[in-house]
């Protein structure tokens, strides 16, 4: 039976940025992504149930997990001993990446969101050509996703710490960093091996977004890690 490959997803929740690497994965591996609800599940503790009903039937996997999604992986672990058999953890961290701007939680709310979001889009919309691949992806993202849910996540970021349930994780962690990451970065990666000294780390070219712009490499070192793991 071919290894099973349970990929979550960063911020936006979608799969837009993930495709290029789910494509670049071979036929040997069985990749399921899941998509993060955009209404009514927004917390950690609220997210872990929804993917727990969602691989409830599927046989013991690995799970891939960026960004946003590294905490969420570590607590799937954590409730599914049995059915996850290793982790990686990709441009992620284990508490907020900014935790002094945790008094700015209050400011986590969809208008605000929505403005940040406007804001972001004039660059892209003026500087990029109208079929440039960025453009067109995180013009996918920002139709799909609304900002009330951005604003959420956001919040949950803020709060979360995993630390101690990482400490305990019993499944093969590994770890990959972006070279050029300048939202996770590299005091980020370096806490996730300094609470658990059995991570294997591997930095990557790339920024956040590197599953997207190499996803050739990012493919190369889960297939290597899962192999390890099944041999």
């Amino acid at each position: 039976m071919r290894p099973t490959l349970l990929v979550l997803p960063g911020l936006d929740g979608t799969d837009v940025f993930f495709r290029p690497f789910l494509e670049a994965l071979p036929a040997s591996v069985q990749a399921s992504f899941v998509d993060l609800p955009a209404d009514g599940a927004y917390r950690y503790e609220e997210l872990v149930d929804v993917v727990r009903r969602r691989i409830a039937d599927m046989p013991p996997l690995y799970v891939f997990a960026s960004s946003f999604s590294g905490p969420l992986a570590i607590m799937l672990a954590e409730a599914e001993p049995q059915k996850v058999r290793g982790l990686i953890l990709a441009a992620t961290f284990v508490r907020s990446p900014r935790p002094r701007l945790g008094w700015l939680r209050f400011a986590m709310v969809t208008p605000i969101i929505w403005a940040v979001r406007a804001a972001r889009r004039m660059p892209v919309w003026l500087l990029t050509p109208r079929t440039d691949p960025i453009r067109l992806a995180k013009a996918e993202t920002w139709s799909r996703v609304p900002a009330r849910a951005l604003a959420a996540r956001a919040r949950a970021i803020i709060g979360v710490d995993v630390r101690d349930r990482l400490r305990a994780c019993a499944q093969p962690v590994l770890c990959l960093a972006y070279e050029d990451d300048e939202v996770v970065r590299r005091e980020h990666v370096e806490e996730i091996v300094r609470q658990r000294a059995a991570t294997e780390l591997v930095w990557l070219p790339g920024s956040h977004l590197g599953m997207y712009e190499h996803p050739d490499r990012v493919a190369a070192e889960v297939v290597r890690f899962i192999s390890g793991l099944e041999s």
